[in-house]
């Protein structure tokens, strides 16, 4: 009952359509951290991509297709010209998918210059990958060239999207190391830049200190002069020693 309950999901596209949505998504959780994908991502023209992925400040989409009608109706014919209309729907279908899934990649709302496109059946990807549809012999390279090379369209199953992922998660980790080391030098540089102002304001603070201890100085001598005067007029003996003090050094720098 249950494998019957799936065939009849499968069967229906709009119910493929959300367990392909649903694969994706399982895909996104088991290896990106939150945050760093959405579901149901909105552009400016009200399109709707299945999911993004986010690299620093740009967009990865990602849209989930699932075109299995004229695929099972291939398996299933005998009749060879039948068969032969059937490949041939089969390969527009995919086409269009390719050409709905190129459309997300939109550079001035900061996508990057590709898109995935989500096979969420890894035997349909397969046969793809091998030139072949069942065991129909049915061009499907040129599909895969014109996706790539025209469309910017990269084409992945659940597995290899999740070693697509792990490249891109390992970009991400870079980016925060890079970040981190940026936000170092940046703070290292600012403590530099305040450290030799603290040396300028010694500086400047020793120059004054000379000055004053200079003028202290002068003033003690005066002083002691007044306390001869003192000596000579009263008699006795002088009762101030003058206390000099001596002038900060500066240091040689090494």
């Amino acid at each position: 009952d249950q494998l019957k309950g799936l065939q009849d999901i499968l069967r229906n596209p709009k119910q493929r359509g959300v367990l392909g949505e649903y694969y994706l998504e399982t895909v996104l959780k088991n290896v990106l951290p939150p945050g760093s994908y959405q579901m149901q991502y909105g552009f400016e023209d009200g399109s709707l991509v299945d999911a993004v992925v986010f690299i620093k400040d740009k967009i990865v989409p990602v849209d989930s297709k699932f075109s299995l009608e004229n695929y099972e109706r291939i398996l299933a014919t005998n009749d060879p010209a039948e068969r032969e209309r059937l490949e041939k729907m089969f390969k527009q279908d995919l086409k269009t998918r390719i050409d709905e899934t190129s459309k997300y990649i939109k550079p001035a709302e900061r996508t990057m210059d590709f898109a995935f496109m989500f096979i969420p059946s890894e035997a349909i990807y397969y046969d793809l990958l091998i030139n072949k549809v069942g065991a129909v012999q049915v061009s499907t390279q040129d599909l895969i060239e014109y996706a790539f090379k025209e469309k910017h369209v990269i084409i992945v199953s659940p597995t290899s999207f999740l070693a697509y992922l792990q490249t891109v998660l390992q970009g991400l980790r870079a980016l925060q190391i890079e970040e981190s080391a940026k936000e170092i030098r940046k703070n290292v540089e600012a403590l530099k830049k305040h450290l030799i102002n603290y040396e300028d304001y010694v500086k400047k603070m020793g120059t004054q200190l000379g000055t004053l201890v200079g003028t202290y100085n002068t003033g003690y001598k005066e002083l002691k002069k007044i306390d001869k005067d003192i000596v000579r007029i009263a008699g006795g003996d002088g009762a101030i020693e003058p206390m000099v003090l001596e002038r900060p050094q500066e240091e040689e720098d090494f």
